[in-house]
């Protein structure tokens, strides 16, 4: 029998999405093509040859780029079995069912192809083994023996089919050489409920790990296929600081001259402190941490569980550990106003952090999906519109009309800044906010900001939609 894996879009990185789940299926006997359509066409042929298809969702963009996937695949193909998988399936389930799809699966989605696929294989509809991931979740609820996901024994992911490494995401390096990017998850979920989180409505406050063999293996595959640098993808690398430090300890051994970037919380950074000469010791590149904003207010509405001193302090330790901090922002958000904005930039300025975030960054709206915890907060509610099933998200509008016009100008002017100099794109929004707010016109700092290494296709996440280009957002 044969299964069709089909990616839309991973954040440049070559699909572990797909990789993993292949090693599953084809594990009990069935072919399996994988296609990322971020890089190669998706043949018909492909399509109409599939008893098994699945689509992977990991992201918000990747579920908007794959809707007319899926409708092609369902009128190509009507007796196909049709999977959506990832965090974002659970989140769209009912929109999903509308379009033809037969099983969404959420967290730990792999043991539950697996059954389907023998299911099938033996003509059978299988039973459900977890629970549908989209019923309503309360934070203050504890997580019962009927919600735990499983802890499943993983498969090293099966990359071989998959687009070569050189075709997707590289390191730049300060002195200007660039470094093949592979990528792994070394855990999954998060211990943390983080109201903006889309890991939240699917694990729940659970965190899995990935067996560390399992993850050394496919961190040396990706090697012997030319990669000098790892992305780790766990939502939070420090989730399970020892289990972290394992693996970073047995790469590092194995493969000394290869680099890793992963993302942390700002409050694990400040819990262990004592890790981050490791983890710079280790080849760690940079550490992506999802600072959200740095107004103390609405860093409680997303019940971050850090402060604006606390970033302050994450920074400093970072910097004595000579660890490289790459913060991200949800930059515009209900609670917003123009001085606040102004003063993210110019807090960014001070501490010498301008390349160290991708101007995307600062265009980043506050995305509010269906299944969100955001929607519990009345202070949110009142600026929702009714939900929009072509974002797939719930729109808002800022009280203010001059906080959405600046955010449709910072995107614009992202957008046309792609390629450019991260301190002349700074220096740009900088000078358009300033005027908006009735500031005075702030010094250049593009002379001053130290280079760091970085990403060509960056990390970002809880973006709202913008118009029809889902891949700037």
């Amino acid at each position: 029998m044969r299964a069709l894996l089909i990616s839309t879009y991973e954040l440049g990185r070559q699909p572990f999405g797909l990789a993993s789940p292949a090693a599953w299926l084809r594990r009990e006997g069935w072919v399996v093509e994988c296609v990322d359509t971020a890089k190669d066409r998706l043949d018909e042929a492909s399509l109409t040859a599939a008893d098994l298809i699945g689509v992977h969702l990991p992201m918000h963009t990747a579920t908007r780029l794959a809707r007319p996937v899926i409708e092609k695949a369902r009128r190509l193909n009507p007796p196909a079995r049709i999977c959506a998988y990832g965090l974002y399936a659970p989140l769209n389930e009912a929109w999903l069912r509308s379009l033809g799809v037969d099983d969404v699966l959420g967290g730990e989605f792999e043991g539950e192809l697996a059954v389907i696929a023998r299911g099938m294989a033996d003509r059978q509809r299988p039973q459900r083994t977890l629970i549908t991931e989209s019923q309503s979740f309360s934070a203050s609820s504890a997580v019962s023996a009927v919600n735990r996901l499983p802890r499943l024994q993983f498969l090293v992911p099966d990359r071989s089919d998959l687009p070569p490494l050189s075709r997707y995401a590289r390191l730049h390096m300060p002195d200007g050489t660039r470094k093949v990017v592979g990528s792994t998850e070394a855990s999954r979920g998060c211990k943390h409920l983080c109201r903006h989180c889309p890991v939240v409505p699917v694990y729940r406050g659970q965190f899995r790990v990935v067996q560390p063999e399992v993850v050394l293996a496919d961190i040396a595959a990706q090697v012997a296929a030319g990669a000098d640098h790892i992305t780790f993808g766990d939502p939070d690398f420090f989730n399970g600081p020892t289990h972290a430090m394992r693996v970073v300890d047995a790469m590092h051994a194995a493969h000394p001259g290869v680099s890793f970037d992963a993302t942390i919380k700002v409050e694990h950074l400040l819990q262990h402190r004592d890790l981050l000469p490791r983890l710079a010791a280790s080849g760690c590149a940079f550490v992506t941490s999802a600072v959200e904003s740095l107004d103390d207010r609405v860093l409680a509405f997303l019940d971050k569980g850090h402060t604006r001193a606390d970033f302050f302090a994450a920074v400093d330790l970072c910097r004595a550990a000579r660890l490289t901090l790459v913060p991200t922002f949800v930059a515009f958000h209900p609670w917003l106003t123009l001085e606040d904005y102004c003063d993210l930039l110019e807090t960014l300025a001070e501490l010498d952090l301008v390349n160290h975030v991708a101007p995307i960054q600062l265009a980043i709206r506050l995305l509010v999906p269906e299944g969100s915890r955001l929607l519990e907060l009345p202070e949110l509610r009142a600026h929702l519109g009714p939900f929009d099933p072509a974002t797939l998200s719930y729109p808002w509008l800022h009280a203010d009309p001059r906080v959405d016009a600046l955010h449709r100008d910072v995107t614009a002017l992202v957008g046309a800044r792609l390629t450019s100099d991260r301190r002349v794109v700074f220096d740009e929004i900088r000078t358009l906010a300033s005027a908006r707010a009735g500031l005075a016109q702030p010094a250049p700092v593009a002379g001053g900001s130290s280079a760091v290494p970085y990403l060509n296709e960056p990390w970002y996440c809880c973006a709202e939609p913008n118009g029809d280009d889902v891949r700037l957002i």
